[in-house]
C-alpha cells in the first residue's frame, strides 16, 4: 500500500510540474505494481498441497502410503513424510518457498525428541500444471505428542514488490509412546505382590469361600443359611464369607512444575514417566486392575482444533504462529485413566503417558483432593514424586490413615533432600519408600526400598 501511495503522489507532482517523462515512468510503475499484485495472488491461490505419511519399521518402509491425521510410533521408529505441491494454473510459478513446520522444542539441539533426515525447507519453480514433492524422514528419539505440518508456502513476484503466503497440507499428529522397562519383581506396599493388601472394608463377599458361621439375622437369604449347623443346634445359623478383593494399583504421577527444575530437565520428568509406565505394565501383566492419575498437562489440549488453515497471513512468522500448537493450556483438569482391568487398559495408560507434560496447574495435594473419590480402596496407591513438600506428605498420610496402602517412589533426589522427604513421609506413617537416580535402576525398582534399620541407605 505504501508503494501505491508513493507512486500516486509522485504522479500528481509530475502532472502539476508538467514533467512528462516522470509521469510516464509513474504510469509504467503503477501498471507494474498492479500486474505483479494480480500475478502473485493468482500464483499462490492456484497452489495446493497434500500430505502422505508412511510409518517405517527399522530400515524397511511400508509400501502402502496413507493419508492420516494421527500416527503412533515407538522410540527409535522412523516416519517418512511426503508433501506434494500442485500448480493448478496455466501459468508457471517462478518461485515458491516451501516450509513444512515441526515443533521447535522437539528439535532442540541439546535435548532433541525428533531428528529430521532430509530437507523440509525448499525453494523451487513449478511449471504450468506441474507438481513437486517435499520429502524427509522423522526419527523418534523421545516420547511425546508432535504436530507435523502444516506446510507454509511463500510466493511473490520477480521484483520483490509483493509477497503472498498460504498454509495448506493438513497437519498429522504423531504420538510417540514411552519405553516399557520390565521390572524384576512386583513387591510394593507389603512383602506380597502388588495389590494383595488387607481389606479394611468388606465391600463384597465371595460366596464360594466360607469363613465361619453366625446366628441367623432377619433378612438373611435362604442361600446363606448353614443347614448342617442349623440341624445340629436346632436354631437357624447363617454362613459368613471372606471378602473378595481385586488387587492392583493406581499410579499417581506428580507432574507439577515446582518439582521439575530446569537444571534437571528433561531427564527427571522422563524418568518419572518411565517409572509410571514400568509399574503400570507390571501390574497389567499380572492380570490385575491398574489406573493412572496425574496433574500433568495433556499435550492434546494444545492442539488448534480450528483455525490452523490461515487464509491470508501477512508474514511467514504469522503463518507459523497461527498454525502451530499453542504453547500453553490453562485447563486445570487432572488427567485420569480409571483404575480397572481390561485388554485396552495398558494402551490407555500408555497413550496418556505419551502425551503428558509438566504443568503449573494443580499441586499434588490438590490433585488428591480432587480425585480421592475416584480412587478405588482395593488398589495400592503408588505415588511417583519429584519432591515431597509438607502438604504432599500430609495428604499421603491422610490416605494411609483412611486405610489405603501407600508406596512412594522418589526421583533423583540428593542426599539432603532425600533425608528431608523421607522424614516427612515417615512422620505421616508412610514407610514403603523407593528412590531411583536413573533409568538403569528402574528394573530393580521393587528392591529399592529404604532400609528401616539404617535410615536413608538403600538396599
Amino acid at each position: 500500500m505504501r508503494w501505491y501511495i508513493a507512486v500516486v503522489l509522485i504522479l500528481l507532482a509530475a502532472l502539476l510540474l508538467d514533467a512528462g517523462l516522470l509521469a510516464y515512468s509513474m504510469y509504467v510503475l503503477l501498471g507494474l505494481l498492479l500486474l505483479t499484485r494480480v500475478l502473485a495472488r493468482s500464483w499462490i491461490n492456484n497452489l495446493s498441497a497434500t500430505r502422505a505419511c508412511t510409518p517405517a519399521s527399522g530400515d524397511k518402509e511400508e509400501e502402502a502410503e496413507r493419508q492420516t491425521s494421527a500416527l503412533t510410533a515407538e522410540i527409535g521408529d522412523r516416519v517418512k513424510v511426503r508433501v506434494t505441491v500442485t500448480n493448478a494454473s496455466r501459468l508457471p510459478v517462478p518461485w515458491v518457498l516451501l516450509d513444512d513446520l515441526l515443533p521447535g522444542d522437539a528439535l532442540n539441539a541439546q535435548f532433541p525428541r525428533l531428528k529430521v533426515k532430509g530437507k523440509r525447507l525448499r525453494i523451487a519453480m513449478l511449471s504450468a500444471g506441474g507438481t513437486m514433492d517435499l520429502a524427509y524422514t522423522v526419527e523418534c528419539l523421545g516420547r511425546g505428542y508432535f504436530q507435523i505440518g502444516p506446510l507454509v508456502m511463500e510466493n511473490g513476484d520477480l521484483f520483490g514488490l509483493h509477497r503472498r503466503f498460504r498454509v495448506d497440507a493438513e497437519p498429522v499428529y504423531l504420538l510417540v509412546y514411552p519405553r516399557i522397562v520390565p521390572l524384576e519383581g512386583y513387591d510394593l506396599t507389603s512383602r506380597r505382590p502388588i495389590g494383595d493388601v488387607l481389606m479394611t472394608h468388606r465391600l463384597f463377599e465371595d460366596p464360594t469361600r466360607i469363613s465361619g458361621v453366625r446366628a441367623y439375622e432377619m433378612g438373611d437369604p435362604l442361600s446363606r443359611i448353614h443347614w448342617r449347623a442349623t440341624a445340629r443346634t436346632g436354631a437357624l445359623h447363617s454362613k459368613t464369607h471372606e471378602p473378595s478383593t481385586l488387587s492392583g494399583a493406581t499410579v499417581l504421577l506428580d507432574f507439577h512444575k515446582s518439582g521439575y527444575h530446569n537444571q534437571g530437565e528433561p531427564f527427571r520428568s522422563e524418568l518419572a514417566v518411565t517409572i509410571a509406565m514400568a509399574l503400570a505394565n507390571a501390574v497389567y501383566e499380572m492380570g490385575q486392575q491398574v489406573g493412572l492419575v496425574t496433574n500433568g498437562r495433556d499435550a492434546a489440549d494444545r492442539i488448534r482444533a480450528e483455525g490452523w488453515k490461515s487464509d491470508d497471513p501477512r508474514t511467514r512468522q504469522a503463518a507459523r504462529s497461527t498454525t502451530a500448537m499453542t504453547d500453553e493450556s490453562h485447563r486445570l483438569r487432572p488427567l485420569i485413566v480409571e483404575t480397572r482391568r481390561g485388554v485396552e487398559q495398558l494402551h490407555r495408560i500408555r497413550d496418556a503417558l505419551a502425551r503428558v507434560e509438566v504443568a503449573d496447574g494443580l499441586t499434588f495435594a490438590e490433585l488428591i483432593a480432587e480425585t480421592t473419590s475416584r480412587l478405588p480402596r482395593d488398589a495400592t496407591i503408588v505415588a511417583v514424586l519429584a519432591d515431597v513438600p509438607e502438604e504432599t506428605a500430609i495428604t499421603l498420610g491422610g490416605l494411609r490413615r483412611a486405610g489405603r496402602a501407600i508406596t512412594v517412589v522418589l526421583i533423583q533426589l540428593d542426599e539432603n533432600n532425600l533425608e528431608t522427604c523421607y522424614g516427612r513421609l515417615i512422620a505421616e506413617g508412610v514407610r514403603d519408600i523407593r528412590h531411583l537416580k536413573d533409568e538403569a535402576e528402574v528394573p530393580a525398582l521393587c528392591r529399592k526400598q529404604v532400609d528401616r534399620s539404617a535410615p536413608y541407605s538403600l538396599v
